[in-house]
């Protein structure tokens, strides 16, 4: 079983007083949202009235709080690392290890097969969504045209990601390209791959994670995966939910940090727990192949490419991120995972800079 209880941080490598600077670093720069995540939504965080509207369930969050993991032990922890937060944008990453399993299967034969061809819906017969293949769904570079569960693929396009973003043009008309010629960060299509997996395992995707990866390394009980109030759909006459890839417009995965920390231990793993490769490797590498379009992009993770991302880590990096400061960074070259909760955005690159230069001290 691999020890994931809290040891002395120089059992993991730590020098103690700067690991507890880190700690302290996270701790003193919380994002500046409101702990009311309705009332943040409501705000307009991603869009106005009346694109905004709430469709899942909600829940108000908790402070700061993360893990640093070493060598597979746990040398730091901040806040309530149980708690299950909503972890927004996170989700998508959990979408891709999904995809894996699907893969593993044999529910999907090759990657770049046609999502159209085991479609259980008409979604994909359209002349511009036809020639969409799973690669492109998990790269962000499909075009779907479409609305589903309400939310039309307008909402997100001309959307942009960044520190200082501008998304004047958000959810204004742009000609579609064809499939793979565009990137962009759309919380409909991704919501569109979450139900297209949904037609291949023919059972909900939360009890899918749970039995094939987080009942097996020792996750906690008390996550959950939400749907929209609308997003229940009927397959071989059962009726089942259809869960979102972030919590955009509410719903999507509530989890704790150490249950995220864990997770970031299997990526870091290469998919390998104990004695079972629950993912496998080959599917570990393609997740962090860089997308030909954006190379800091893979199947819905973010990647460290030419540290142009993370430039105090490695380039070989890779992070699951949310929106509200949520992330799970596994950093191969130190055998180091950080998951950080609440954490203002302009505070984790800092944050990953103060935690490995504590290593080897």
């Amino acid at each position: 079983m691999l020890e994931t209880i809290a040891v002395e941080p120089q059992c993991a490598g730590f020098s103690p007083s700067r690991l507890s600077d880190a700690v302290a670093f996270a701790l003193a720069n919380e994002i500046n949202w409101s702990r009311n995540i309705d009332d943040q939504l409501g705000k307009g965080e991603f869009e106005p009235p009346p694109w905004n509207e709430i469709l899942g369930p909600t829940t108000p969050r908790g402070g700061p709080a993360g893990v640093i993991m070493r060598h597979g032990q746990v040398a730091a922890t901040w806040g309530d690392v149980m708690r299950a937060d909503m972890t927004f944008s996170v989700a998508k990453s959990y979408l891709a290890i999904l995809t894996g399993l699907a893969l593993a299967d044999g529910l999907i034969v090759d990657i770049n097969d046609r999502v159209a061809d085991t479609s259980l819906d008409d979604h994909f017969s359209s002349a511009q969504n036809r020639d969409i293949t799973w690669l492109h769904l998990l790269q962000q570079t499909s075009e779907w045209e479409g609305t589903l569960f309400s939310k039309s693929d307008l909402i997100d396009r001309n959307r942009q990601l960044g520190a200082e973003p501008d998304n004047s043009r958000k959810g204004q008309h742009r000609d579609l390209g064809a499939p793979g010629s565009h990137w962009e960060y759309n919380d409909v299509r991704v919501n569109r791959l979450s139900l297209s997996l949904l037609h291949l395992f023919r059972r909900p995707l939360a009890d899918v994670l749970r039995e094939r990866i987080m009942e097996p390394i020792g996750a906690s009980n008390d996550w959950s995966w939400n749907a929209y109030r609308n997003a229940t759909v009927t397959i071989d006459g059962v009726e089942m939910p259809s869960v979102p890839g972030g919590s955009h417009w509410g719903g999507g995965l509530w989890i704790g940090a150490s249950d995220q920390a864990k997770l970031g231990q299997l990526i870091l793993q290469r998919g390998a727990w104990d004695d079972r490769q629950l993912l496998a490797e080959g599917w570990i590498d393609a997740m962090f192949t860089p997308c030909a379009i954006n190379p800091e992009y893979g199947y819905m993770w973010w990647l460290n490419t030419d540290r142009a991302r993370y430039s105090s880590a490695s380039a070989g990096a890779v992070a699951a991120v949310g929106a509200g400061g949520n992330t799970i960074l596994v950093e191969p070259a130190h055998d180091l995972v950080l998951v950080a909760r609440w954490l203002s955005g302009t505070a984790l690159d800092p944050l990953i800079a103060q935690t490995i230069a504590a290593i080897g001290e």
